[in-house]
């Protein structure tokens, strides 16, 4: 009985993931792709190592905040703390106002660096989910995220070490 619920849960999540992207009529910038893919690969490379069904969750629901208009009180009471607080995490937490690029992101760096190792392992996933992406569709703006991804890596270090390591590698290629 407990695995139904928590298979439930996931589900719920993914679900709610794809709603909410969806709404919005959002799409990958450079496929025109439903953006609800992204998220869907996240889950998946979080499924490849040592996981938790709320990291699960949290994976799917990584950039409902970010880019939708959910809240993350909506997150805590359709999920848990749990899951709401590595949402949380995971999103950016910058402003245009907050300065250039550099500034935004070295913002954002700082937030993740108080996450839990789960909350980073989905981070590690997302990172590599995008940087995939960007080397094969734009290498003028790789350049830019590379660098970025190289000091973000360095707050990352709790993450799962495969998805440390992979991330790591395609940083470096």
């Amino acid at each position: 009985m407990l695995y139904f619920l928590v298979l439930k849960m996931q589900e719920k999540a993914r679900i709610f993931a794809i709603a909410a992207h969806s709404a919005i009529g959002q799409v990958r910038k450079y496929t025109g792709q439903p953006y609800w893919i992204h998220p869907l690969e996240v889950a998946e490379i979080v499924k490849s190592v040592d996981h938790t069904d709320a990291m699960i969750a949290a994976a799917y629901l990584h950039d409902v905040i970010e880019d939708t208009h959910v809240t993350i009180e909506l997150i805590k009471i359709e999920f848990s703390n749990q899951i709401a607080n590595m949402v949380d995490f995971l999103t950016d937490i910058s402003k245009k106002e907050d300065g250039n690029r550099i500034i935004r992101k070295a913002i954002d760096r700082n937030h993740i660096r108080n996450a839990n190792a789960d909350t980073k392992t989905i981070k590690l996933a997302d990172i590599i989910s995008n940087t995939t992406d960007i080397r094969k569709n734009d290498p003028d703006f790789a350049k830019i995220y590379i660098k970025e991804m190289r000091l973000l890596l360095e707050v990352l270090q709790e993450g799962n070490p495969i998805l440390f390591k992979q991330a790591q590698e395609l940083i470096e290629c």
